[in-house]
């Protein structure tokens, strides 16, 4: 059975014979319900997408891109470990290397010594930023890792995304000069991530921070209240508010946001801009603004429109909608002055509203208004640019 697969060394049409130029991808096994299925995570140079197959729909994926489409590819399996390379006049060499069991249901690759003996390597593990076998107190409280540092298996999706959303911070760490980092966090419910930010950020890294958690929920103000004084927890504070009124005593040099509803998220965004944070990290939710505005009276009809074929049917015209909604918010904050990446992120709900918007203040604030014409197309304004 197949364990992971690594391709890398793309052709220079990858984009014509896949649907993005993607520089390597990183497939493994997981765990779904006692069948084996497999999680793809798929690089290009600024993005990364995810992906799951089938255990046939993995075979005809190798089959079809390993040593064609991409020239290198690494095949592990429980017994063996498969590399199949193409040159540049793309004839295949596979080489292949025995793994021998470890006796605790995980394999190591041998390999010469140089007398003849061979030695049992360790298998290759992910490198998370939170280490699994290593207990985290805050995982080990909410359910996540036993009191020994092993992740339920359950709750390894968990695990897996809240690593995820730390690469994020730890890929923008280098923009905040300032201590205590200082971070306002908008709509966070049970509050995964805040609590691991706070983890990594005062644990791993050594740097100190002050956290501030604002919800609607009193239900949920308290139970992360008390989940901070059990754990006694430092630099952390939540409490009920509505975004839109919000007003901290300090500015903040991060603002995250994570499925903030609907115009909450615009609100959340211009908090930020207006206290010139320097890293925003957004999960919007719920956006039914552009949708409702979408063929009001007094406005461009959608029937007249050159969007119809988009906004005639109610599930595609909500899935444009939040897209539209989207992209004005990430041209919305290039003119305030920030850089501005769109990506992929797998949240911890597993809800398809799974877009991050990543702004990183420059100061160079874009002067061409490009959302105008969308906006005046479409008949619509949304929030972020009352």
């Amino acid at each position: 059975m197949i364990l992971s697969v690594t391709l890398s060394k793309p052709v220079n049409n990858i984009s014509e014979i896949l649907d993005k130029p993607y520089e390597k991808i990183k497939i493994k096994i997981e765990n779904s319900g006692g069948k084996a299925s497999y999680f793809a995570e798929m690089f290009t140079k600024t993005q990364v997408f995810h992906k799951h197959f089938s255990e046939q729909e993995l075979n005809d994926f190798i089959e079809q891109h390993a040593g064609t489409t991409f020239k290198n590819c690494v095949k592990r399996t429980d017994t063996q470990e498969i590399t199949i390379l193409a040159n540049k006049k793309g004839k295949t060499t596979t080489l292949t290397k025995s793994l021998r069991s470890q006796g605790d249901g995980s394999v190591g690759s041998t390999g010469n010594q140089g007398d003849g003996s061979l030695r049992i390597l360790p298998p290759k593990k992910k490198n998370y930023l939170l280490e699994e076998g290593k207990p985290v107190p805050f995982l080990v409280l909410l359910g996540i890792m036993n009191a020994d540092g092993k992740v339920i298996n359950s709750k390894y999706d968990k695990f897996r995304q809240i690593n995820r959303f730390l690469e994020f911070i730890d890929d923008v760490l280098p923009e905040i000069t300032t201590l205590p980092v200082r971070i306002a966090d908008f709509g966070y419910g049970k509050s995964y991530l805040t609590f691991a930010v706070h983890y990594y950020l005062t644990e791993i890294k050594k740097i100190p921070c002050q956290i501030e958690g604002l919800d609607l929920k009193q239900d949920v103000i308290d139970y992360c209240n008390e989940i901070t004084r059990e754990l006694g927890l430092k630099g952390l504070i939540f409490h009920t508010g509505n975004i839109a009124d919000y007003s901290g005593k300090e500015s903040p040099d991060m603002v995250i946001t994570l499925h903030a509803c609907d115009t909450a998220t615009d609100y959340a965004l211009k908090y930020a801009v207006e206290h010139q944070a320097k890293v925003i990290l957004s999960v919007p939710c719920c956006q039914h603004q552009v949708n409702t505005q979408l063929g009001q009276k007094g406005q461009t009809s959608y029937s007249e429109s050159v969007f119809e074929p988009l906004l005639k049917w109610g599930l595609i015209r909500e899935k444009f909608s939040s897209l539209v909604t989207d992209a004005l918010r990430g041209e919305w904050l290039e003119t305030q002055g920030y850089k501005v990446q769109m990506m992929e992120f797998i949240d911890i709900e597993h809800t398809p509203k799974n877009i991050l918007i990543r702004a990183v203040k420059t100061n160079k604030a874009a002067t061409e208004r490009t959302a105008d014409s969308l906006m005046n197309s479409l008949g619509i304004k949304p929030e972020i640019f009352n």
